[in-house]
């Protein structure tokens, strides 16, 4: 059942044409006899290599662009032999048809068509017909046909051939990966054509996920875990450098303060744990950034994630290097930064260059799926110009900067959330209560004396003044809030009668997730 099976003939059909030469080269070689179509059939003979066009075969010509080229039933008969079968050997020996061993397809660039800002006309061309057909139907057949669909299966041809071809196992897993890659390629078409069609949110919906390695468990050790790919570049692509394999929750963490650093253009560093953050600080420079980071909760960023969003230097590696962390995230290392951190073997050191916030996020649920648009900074409600001062004196240059920076990092805080900051930096944190009220208490107890003289941000409206209220008995000078609370002219007045600025964003921030 697993022997080997001869090649006597193979169907070449790609776009993209890189390694093309050299593999018409080896099926030449090995006595192969090769048909072809347009493009590839003129490179294949360029190079010398005895190729027969499919419409020399076909006796019918390319047409329409190349739109119509293979779609003939002397192609898909052959393709679809079963060469076991003696009914099907007859009916293509009838027509004078022979059958092919082996099918080498790769399809229009569709997903790089449509990332790539084309318009609607062009992206339309690119989505690939006959490739398909042809793929699938190889790969329904694999019991007689071997299939390629990428150039990356082009070593494992090429060690097929000098063998004598492919076994069974072979050609079944060749058929797997045809499935895969067709089922990915329509849904790519579906999902792009039906936001076209159906506005914001979709009627429906799908993305294909690639395992990209198993973990050793999940948030708990009884837990079993992967991590797939998917979507725009993040953390998943990250490039590791140092340390032991990442954990579940070293992703989870890893992913937070990846998002909550790239929140801010300044310099910026946050320090997460448990996905919440012990410590977000902007600076002139990123060791600065980092000093005031760790220094908002000492005891809370030992064992935590670091994300930066400017390269690491050897100033801000020393101190860091001399605090348990679990990961280091940055765009690059300074090389003697990196050398220094590589002497820790306990630090997970990951290199991500980019990261393009998906505009929408998934979140799974007990028989569904939640869909909503990310949660992003924007230029409204997140920017000075847009908010509305309901309270207070007008403030300085310095004031409506700390609130900015307090707004931002509020954002990457669990809901309910209070962030008290000073001088580009978190002081006070108060995130996951069951009130506001909690919440407030825990950023002033965390912040200490240094919550007199902050500003603070309230990721949604104070319900009642009493929250408020503990914030304006530990001195803080400034409050933003999103507003639109039933009780909001109780909340500004407490603010009014206690002679501090409060500011409304109409805008909201609540992470449950």
């Amino acid at each position: 059942m697993n022997e080997r099976k001869l090649i006597r003939r193979a169907l070449l059909s790609v776009y993209d044409k890189h390694r093309l030469v050299e593999i018409g080269t080896v099926l030449s070689q090995a006595g192969i006899e090769i048909l072809s179509t347009g493009s590839t059939a003129k490179m294949l003979a360029e190079a010398g290599i005895s190729v027969t066009e499919v419409s020399q075969y076909t006796g019918f010509p390319e047409i329409m662009g190349g739109r119509v080229k293979t779609l003939h039933p002397r192609i898909h008969s052959g393709i679809l032999a079963d060469q076991s079968n003696a009914e099907h050997l007859a009916a293509i020996e009838e027509l004078d048809i022979e059958p092919f061993d082996l099918v080498i397809i790769n399809l229009y660039p569709f997903e790089e068509t449509i990332q790539s800002g084309a318009h609607f006309a062009e992206c339309i061309e690119q989505i690939d017909i006959g490739g398909p057909s042809m793929l699938r139907g190889a790969a329904k057949n694999h019991g007689s046909v071997a299939v390629l669909s990428s150039t990356h299966q082009y070593d494992q041809l090429i060690s097929a051939i000098s063998e004598g071809g492919f076994t069974y196992d072979q050609r079944k897993q060749l058929a797997l990966e045809v499935f895969r890659t067709t089922a990915e390629y329509d849904l790519a078409i579906a999902t792009w054509l039906g936001e076209h069609n159906e506005g914001n949110l979709p009627e429906w919906f799908g993305r294909i996920w690639s395992h990209e390695k198993s973990l050793r468990y999940g948030e708990n050790p009884h837990q079993g875990a992967a991590i797939y790919s998917g979507g725009p570049a993040g953390i998943v692509g990250s490039l590791q450098l140092h340390g032991k394999e990442m954990s579940f929750n070293n992703y989870t963490d890893a992913d937070a303060a990846w998002r909550a650093a790239l929140d801010h253009s300044q310099p910026c560093v946050a320090i997460i744990k448990h996905a919440n953050p012990c410590g977000i600080a902007i600076g002139d420079t990123i060791s600065q950034a980092y000093k005031k980071a760790h220094l908002c909760d000492p005891i809370s960023a030992f064992g935590g994630v670091v994300a930066c969003n400017r390269t690491v230097t050897l100033e801000m590696a020393i101190p860091l290097s001399e605090v348990f962390t679990e990961v280091l995230i940055a765009p690059d290392f300074e090389p003697a930064a990196l050398e220094l951190l590589s002497k820790k073997p306990s630090i997970r050191i990951l290199k991500c260059s980019t990261m393009n916030i998906s505009t929408r996020e998934l979140r799974p649920v007990s028989g569904g799926l939640l869909i909503q648009d990310t949660d992003l900074i924007n230029d409204t409600g997140d920017s000075p110009s847009g908010w509305t001062q309901v309270s207070g004196e007008i403030q300085s240059p310095q004031i409506i900067a700390e609130l900015e920076f307090a707004w931002r990092a509020v954002r990457a805080v669990k809901s309910n959330a209070i962030v008290l900051a000073s001088d580009g930096s978190s002081v006070g944190v108060g995130m996951g209560q069951v009130n506001r009220v909690d919440s407030a208490k825990l950023a002033v107890d965390r912040a200490g004396e240094r919550a007199h003289g902050s500003v603070a941000a309230s990721d949604a409206f104070f319900p009642f003044a009493d929250g408020l209220q503990i914030l304006i008995d530990a001195g803080v000078l400034a409050v933003i809030q999103p507003g639109g609370s039933v009780r909001d002219e109780e909340v500004i007045a407490a603010a009014q009668s206690a002679g501090i600025a409060m500011f409304f964003t109409g805008t909201r921030h609540f992470s449950h997730a």
